[in-house]
């Protein structure tokens, strides 16, 4: 293992020059929206996360101050300040202005790491207003200040210390990044991933904006075997977790999965503790080893009869909750972000260590193996019933003439990529929906109640439903096995539903069958919602239609506004043409008319507060709107406003949906008990 001594100069590798990172930000950090910002964050605690990894740290502490201002403090051994053999400058100033300079190039600094371009600390100087590195190394404290990448000052010592590490402040900058808010939850959820998968080190975040002082650490002894039961915790599991940890070559394999008693798939993969949400050869070599060991568990103990067919991979993956882990010398990802591995040889490792730990643990816990391969066959038989359902459901409409369901009312327009669908609460709305749309690309398909709660529901039964059937049918794309997310008919699927909790409670159903069933149309952006209006509001000729409380308030004063100045107008053209009329000569000259319109000026008017001459209709349901109304607020493309549903964090989303539609009822009363305060306008 490397020593304190031995992190030097020599270990800095230069492969390039710098590059004009601050022209194309997105090709180092994927863009300059939201998840770009915080990947300057990503990119700073990773390097921490890298000291702790190589057994150098443990403790990672993230502080984010008001200006937007972020520290990264490690107890590392501090990033190298002697001078640079090739470069003349200090090692410090070298990983900060030289793209592809790092610790990371097999220069001996690091075995394993989460940073494959080295270029992390180089990019965020480049895309910061400020920033100063702070170095605690060899008994002294090393500082230099950078403006936009550009260096103020050589390094400097400034003082002693007992103590070794680095601190990065920076702060990102605003002509870069359109929008600088960094976002609580999801630094909360990196920050947990990367306790996780590093056993034993303290991470820290505390949010000091806006007067608040929001501090959370972790610290995980369990390390993934914690994060699979984390994962679980709002659900009804099947087995203990496995876990192994094993390392193969220079691979270390790291692999905990639990099954849950629910019917979703649950798969996080990592390399060098950077998320792969695309998977990768480590994934892939776990699926092979969990289906071959499986299958020949069942075979071996008489779980599968000899007439019965292998389980499948969707079989064997109903309810799985798994993280898989690997931490290699050399990951090839797709990309800067990272979202692919691709080291062939990492698929062996994974399948190696997964087939032998696996069967160890089906063979010392038969009780769990059985309920392991009760759970799959159970899944089994509920695909062939599903299959059989889907072909009745495909013969039948073929027997009667039709491909699409009845109650659709389809567009004109054949092009999906020009064309839109509706799915509407109830026949009432969906018949004001059918004459107000524009024909040519918009479809309507209304539904008749609450849809069926697939959390809860096997495929074979969702068939069964007519108004999932009609769903399913009307998009085109298949279901199961038969899912083909290029055969969808429409751009745009938008949910519309009553600006009520009713309607609220249907578009989180048809989410969860979205989410659940259709996944990869939910994050392609292809799922929306549409936005009906909550009132409108008319005064004379002038009208508004507004979508919450707040804003019907704030339209309502500006009528009230131009109401009043309407009357006082009148009033003023009142008392000037009665001043004119008590005016003895009708020759007035010019100053005594000039003086009359003073006095008329000075004349107090008052104010009207209620809503005299203002309407406020508050609309119940998309069916008390008339056709015309509909098309103007909320299906008009000129006018109407859109939320297009995206998944930012996988994780998160999957409780949610487990936790609102799940079987389990405590987490969901809890829920309720924790939000109850801060629900506004409740129907009862």
């Amino acid at each position: 293992m490397a020593t304190k001594d031995t992190y030097n100069a020599e270990q800095i590798q230069v492969l390039e020059g710098l590059e004009p990172v601050r022209k194309r930000p997105g090709m180092y950090i994927g863009g300059t929206g939201q998840e770009g910002l915080h990947h300057l964050i990503w990119e700073i605690v990773d390097n921490s996360i890298d000291e702790a990894t190589a057994g150098f740290a443990s403790h990672v502490n993230l502080i984010i101050e008001d200006g937007n201002k972020v520290t990264v403090t490690d107890d590392g051994r501090g990033i190298p300040v002697d001078i640079h053999p090739k470069t003349k400058k200090s090692s410090l100033e070298t990983v900060l202005t030289v793209l592809h300079a790092g610790g990371k190039f097999g220069g001996g600094g690091y075995k394993v790491s989460a940073g494959l371009h080295g270029v992390g600390l180089s990019v965020v100087n480049a895309l910061s207003s400020w920033l100063k590195a702070e170095v605690h190394k060899n008994g002294k404290v090393y500082v230099q200040e950078y403006h936009r990448g550009v260096p103020q000052s050589d390094i400097k010592a400034i003082g002693t210390t007992e103590k070794s590490g680095t601190i990065i402040q920076f702060i990102p900058d605003e002509t870069i990044f359109p929008v600088v808010d960094f976002d609580y939850n999801t630094i909360l959820t990196h920050m947990r991933h990367r306790a996780y998968l590093t056993k034993g080190l303290k991470l820290c975040f505390t949010d000091c904006r806006n007067g608040q002082n929001k501090r959370y650490g972790f610290y995980f002894e369990g390390g993934i075997k914690s994060y699979v039961q984390y994962l679980n915790r709002n659900k009804e599991v099947v087995n203990t977790p496995f876990y192994v940890e094993k390392k193969v070559d220079e691979t270390n394999v790291e692999i905990a999965i639990q099954y849950m008693d629910s019917y979703a798939e649950n798969v996080q993969s990592f390399a060098n503790t950077v998320t792969t949400p695309e998977g990768g050869t480590h994934v892939t070599g776990f699926r092979m080893a969990i289906n071959r060991v499986i299958n020949e568990y069942a075979r071996k103990n008489g779980l599968l009869k000899d007439n019965e067919s292998n389980l499948t991979g969707d079989d064997i993956k109903e309810g799985l909750t798994a993280v898989v882990s690997v931490k290699i010398v050399d990951p090839q990802f797709e990309g800067q972000t990272k979202a692919k591995l691709g080291n062939p040889e990492v698929q062996g490792h994974v399948q190696q260590v997964m087939s032998e730990y696996f069967k160890y643990y089906l063979d010392e816990n038969p009780n769990e193996g059985k309920k392991i391969i009760g759970k799959a066959a159970l899944a089994a038989r509920a695909r062939a019933a599903a299959k059989a359902a889907r072909e009745t459901v495909i013969r039948k409409g073929a027997l009667e003439g039709m491909t699409l369901p009845g109650k659709l009312a389809d567009c004109s327009e054949r092009d999906p990529k020009q064309s839109e669908i509706y799915i509407v609460e109830g026949d009432s709305a969906g018949g004001s929906a059918k004459q107000g749309r524009d024909r040519k690309f918009q479809a309507i398909l209304p539904l008749k109640g609450k849809i069926l709660n697939v959390e809860r529901a096997r495929l074979d039964r969702m068939l069964s439903s007519d108004e999932i059937k009609a769903l399913i049918i009307a998009l085109g794309t298949g279901i199961g096995e038969n899912f083909d997310p290029s055969r969808l008919r429409y751009d745009r699927i938008i949910i519309m539903t009553d600006a009520d909790y009713d309607g609220a409670h249907i578009r989180t159903l048809l989410l969860t069958f979205f989410y659940r069933h259709m996944k990869e149309i939910v994050d392609t952006g292809h799922i929306y919602i549409a936005q009906p209006p909550l009132y409108k509001v008319s005064y004379g000729k002038e009208k508004a239609y507004v979508y919450n409380e707040a804003e019907k308030d704030e339209v309502v004063d500006e009528f009230k506004g131009i109401r009043d100045e309407k009357k006082k107008a009148r009033d003023l053209k009142k008392v000037v043409k009665k001043a004119q009329e008590e005016t003895p000569e009708e020759s007035a000259d010019l100053e005594e008319a000039k003086e009359v319109t003073s006095i008329a000026d000075a004349v107090s008017f008052s104010e009207s507060s209620d809503l005299q001459g203002i309407n406020v209709q508050r609309y119940k349901g998309l069916g008390e709107m008339n056709p015309d109304q509909l098309w103007e607020t909320t299906m008009d493309p000129d006018n109407r406003v859109l939320l297009q549903v995206k998944v930012e964090d996988a994780e998160k989303a999957d409780e949610v949906f487990s936790m609102l539609m799940g079987a389990e009822v405590d987490p969901r009363k809890r829920f309720i008990q924790t939000h109850a305060k801060t629900v506004k306008n409740l129907d009862i």
